[in-house]
């Protein structure tokens, strides 16, 4: 079967370092081509070379027969290629019809001069909606929908310019079960009509879901194409990371044990004022990871928020050690020993126009900081110290603390985020979501350093999305929903079913 798209010999060179080696990839029709590897492996520069966003240093690229040694933006697309990034390009202030045809609008000659066939683009937007199961009017506002109906009007849009190959990268990280069920329906919809979808994940499950094939890339270099049906998943980590990855990263002691142990931490009768969550209570103990799952918005990263002062509480209280504190705001938060790595790390946890250097400062200038703020916030030699401990503590992998932040992997940024934590003393760490698009190996990283966290007397709050990462990871598991919190199991002898169960409230 003739590739609709072959990429030989692609080699991508940045000032100072090789991020790409020679690499060849190929996508044939009606197949899902899985592209995996750890954050920094090449993944993302081989899909922007393919785009067109990046040219290549070395290298060519066969498209539906034509030969080209670099890509624009428009000859990508015109010969059939679309990518749906992670984060994603549509305009919430334009509908969905206005999102469909951004760029590309429909027309037709009235009295001999060309004019918007609205008419012609509203049956063709009809169309495709109904392809992929996007059930709005098209004149809705994108700002208007979930993020799974904003990730469908982004393959619509694909769908609409006639798109042969389509890039989906890291597609289900902020979708609920039933909602990769349904992006897994569609993709397969699209493998019948000869469409070749090429799919970036770290949820290693998904590999053998949906995949076809399976390209490993390590470092810039390539370690071969696998049938998925052919490998399984400790053969893949193998590739990817190099080395063995421990199933569970438990307390060495049970949770029973753990129990008799001092509390770090209370939270007592928990309330928002929205009611996403009310009357939580629960404590953490010394030397413990407690996790939180449930549906997203049964009231988990809601009740952290609240914790921490990003939203008001209705009522509740909060306890350090046995000590209440008073939390109105972040900021108290923070100088009271409290921190929290959001889910949005890209958003909400680090500043894009800052250094390593600068971000992992951030905390503990504000941790030592007078007047608010307004006092104790420049001090050179403190923040090259703090950044200096904190990328050597953390193995972050980065040219220098004066590297920008943002040019850093997912995982890299993560440790960032996490360093400005450590470097402000912090005594209790709310990871929200901390492995969301995150390769393997760094997830494998984060876990231990929360584990040794805990050891050292931290209180290490972790909610996620993901039940075996709860179950591989947490001496206790609190379980919401609905905006309560329902029951608290074992980790150790805890299941997905339990959970599911306990979540849904069947």
């Amino acid at each position: 079967m003739e590739p609709l798209i072959r990429m030989v010999g692609i080699t991508k060179t940045f000032p100072g370092v090789k991020a790409l080696d020679n690499i060849s990839f190929d996508i044939l029709p009606g197949e899902v081509h899985m592209l995996i590897g750890e954050n920094g492996a090449g993944k993302s520069t081989l899909m922007k070379i393919l785009s067109g966003v990046y040219q290549p240093t070395s290298g060519k690229i066969i498209c539906n027969g034509h030969e080209y040694s670099e890509l624009t933006t428009k000859t990508s697309q015109d010969e059939g290629i679309a990518i749906v990034y992670q984060e994603l390009s549509v305009i919430n202030e334009l509908s969905i019809l206005e999102n469909l045809f951004v760029g590309k609008l429909m027309t037709k000659k009235r009295f001999g001069l060309p004019v918007v066939d609205y008419k012609g683009m509203l049956e063709k937007a009809r169309t495709v909606l109904d392809q992929v199961g996007l059930k709005h009017d098209p004149s809705t506002l994108v700002g208007d929908l979930a993020i799974p109906d904003k990730q469908l009007c982004e393959i619509a849009k694909a769908l609409v310019s006639g798109a042969k190959v389509i890039v989906l990268d890291e597609p289900t990280t902020s979708l609920t079960t039933s909602e990769v069920e349904r992006l897994h329906g569609l993709i397969r919809e699209l493998k019948k009509q000869g469409c070749g979808i090429v799919y970036i994940s770290h949820k290693m499950k998904e590999l053998h879901q949906i995949g076809d094939r399976i390209t490993v890339l390590k470092d810039g270099t390539y370690v071969g194409t696998y049938p998925a049906s052919e490998v399984t998943l400790d053969d893949l980590i193998r590739l990817m990371v190099g080395r063995e990855i421990s199933g569970t990263y438990f307390a060495e002691e049970s949770a029973e044990e753990l129990m008799t142990h001092p509390v770090i931490f209370e939270a007592k009768d928990i309330t928002r004022a929205d009611g996403t969550c009310r009357h939580v209570s629960f404590q953490l103990h010394e030397g413990e990871i407690l996790g939180f799952a449930g549906l997203v918005g049964a009231g988990r990263t809601e009740t952290m928020e609240a914790i921490f002062g990003a939203v008001p509480r209705q009522s509740g209280q909060v306890f350090l050690k046995g000590k209440e504190l008073t939390i109105h705001e972040p900021y108290a938060a923070i100088k009271q020993g409290i921190g929290m790595l959001t889910e949005d790390r890209r958003k909400l946890g680090f500043a894009k126009n800052f250094s390593c250097k600068q971000n992992i400062s951030l905390a503990p200038f504000i941790k030592t900081s007078t007047m608010g703020g307004l006092g104790g916030m420049l001090d050179p030699a403190s923040e090259q110290k703090w950044a200096d401990e904190q990328v050597a503590a953390l193995s972050i992998k980065c040219t220098s603390p004066d590297q920008m932040t943002v040019n850093l992997s997912g995982g890299n940024q993560q440790k960032v985020i996490l360093g400005k934590w450590m470097a402000a003393e912090s005594e209790v760490l709310i990871f929200d979501e901390p492995t969301k698009g995150i390769d393997v190996g760094s997830k494998s990283e984060i876990y231990i350093l929360m584990r040794r966290l805990a050891q050292q007397g931290k209180g290490v709050l972790m909610v996620s999305s993901e039940q075996t990462e709860l179950l591989s990871v947490c001496d206790r598991i609190a379980v919401f929903r609905d905006g309560e919190l329902k029951d608290i199991l074992e980790g150790k002898t805890a299941t997905e079913e339990e959970i599911v169960k306990i979540s849904t409230g069947e």
